[in-house]
C-alpha cells in the first residue's frame, strides 16, 4: 500500500476516482489517450521515450493513423498513470476487452480483502480510521469514527455515509470543528485537483454540493488549545499547550475537549480490480500527547 500524511493530503494517496473522458468512447482511443497526455503534461517524445516508443508512432495512434497493440494501450496507460477504470475505457476504445474486473465489495472473491481491512482500522483504536470509495463514501469505520459522530443527525448517517458530506455540513461535524476555514478549504482543495487531473462528473457534482455549504461557525475559543490532561469524564479543558504541529491538525471539540488529529490516507499498490484501486483507508494520528490521552481514558 501507498501512504501518504495529510495537512495537506497529496493528491496521489488520495482515492483513484472515476474520469469522464474528454472525447467520445467511439472516436478511438487516439483521442482518450492525446487527452491524457496533455493532462499529465508531457509531449509525445516524452511519452515516447517512457513507453519505448518512437514520437511518430505516438502522433499517428493520436491520430488515427495507427492501431496500437493491446499491450500499448496498457503500457501507454501506465505511463501517464491512467486510473484502472479507465484503462479499460481505453481498452475497448482501441477494440479490445478490458482487462480489469469491477468486483462488488461484498463479493466472496474479496472477503479476504475486506476482513483484512476491518482488522486494519479495528486494531487502529481507539484512534479513528475509516475506509472510502472513489466518491468519499464510507465503506467501514472503526469506534473511533463513531465517537466523533456522536450528536451527528441521523438524516446524516442514512447509508451511504459520505465523509465530505458529515465533515463539512452545518449539522454535521463542521460546527465543532475550531480551525473549519482551513481545514474545509484544504478538503475543498485536495477534490479540486481530483478533479482536475480525472475529470470526474460524479466528484464534481460532490464537491459543488458541499462547496455550497453555508459555513458553519466554529465554536467559541475553550480555555485550551487540547485535549487537557484530567481524565475523559471530566470537562475540565486543563492547562493550554503550545504544540508544533507538524501538518495541519483537524481540532475537533468532543465533549467540551478539542481533540487534533492528523490525517494520512493509504491506498493499494499496482491494484488489478477496480473497486480495489477506488478504496483508500483514512486514518487520524493524534497530534498532540493530551489527544492521545484522552483517547485512551475514552475507550477505558
Amino acid at each position: 500500500m501507498t501512504t501518504a500524511a495529510s495537512g495537506t493530503n497529496a493528491v496521489p494517496a488520495v482515492p483513484a476516482v472515476p474520469a469522464v473522458p474528454a472525447v467520445p468512447a467511439d472516436r478511438g482511443v487516439g483521442p482518450l489517450l492525446r487527452a491524457w497526455r496533455e493532462r499529465r503534461r508531457m509531449s509525445q517524445l516524452e511519452l515516447a521515450l517512457s513507453a519505448d516508443s518512437s514520437a511518430r508512432h505516438i502522433s499517428f495512434v493520436e491520430t488515427g493513423r495507427s492501431r496500437p497493440s493491446e499491450e500499448m494501450v496498457l503500457r501507454l496507460a501506465e505511463r501517464l498513470d491512467v486510473p484502472v477504470r479507465e484503462r479499460n475505457a481505453l481498452l475497448l476504445a482501441a477494440g479490445y476487452a478490458p482487462r480489469y474486473p469491477q468486483t462488488p465489495l461484498d463479493d466472496p472473491a474479496l472477503d479476504t480483502l475486506r476482513t483484512g481491512l476491518e482488522r486494519l482500522i479495528r486494531g487502529y483504536e481507539p484512534y479513528p480510521a475509516l475506509v472510502m470509495d472513489a466518491l468519499y463514501d464510507v465503506v467501514a469505520a472503526n469506534r473511533g469514527i463513531a465517537m466523533l459522530l456522536d450528536g451527528v443527525p441521523e438524516s446524516l448517517l442514512t447509508p451511504p455515509l459520505n465523509a465530505m458530506r458529515l465533515t463539512l455540513h452545518p449539522q454535521g461535524l463542521a460546527p465543532r470543528i475550531h480551525n473549519l476555514p482551513e481545514w474545509r478549504g484544504h478538503l475543498l482543495a485536495q477534490m479540486e485537483r481530483q478533479i482536475a487531473l480525472y475529470r470526474s462528473a460524479p466528484l464534481r457534482a460532490l464537491y459543488d454540493e458541499v462547496a455550497a455549504y453555508p459555513l458553519a461557525e466554529s465554536p467559541p475559543p475553550t480555555s485550551s488549545s487540547s485535549a487537557g490532561s484530567s481524565s475523559a469524564g471530566s470537562s475540565s479543558a486543563g492547562p493550554a499547550e503550545d504544540v508544533p504541529y507538524f501538518a495541519l491538525p483537524m481540532r475537533i471539540e468532543h465533549e467540551g475537549r478539542v481533540l487534533s488529529f492528523i490525517s494520512s490516507v493509504s491506498t493499494f499498490n499496482t491494484p488489478m480490480d477496480v473497486t480495489v484501486a477506488e478504496l483508500a483507508i483514512e486514518t487520524f494520528l493524534p497530534a498532540d500527547p493530551a489527544t492521545v490521552k484522552y483517547l485512551h481514558a475514552a475507550a477505558g
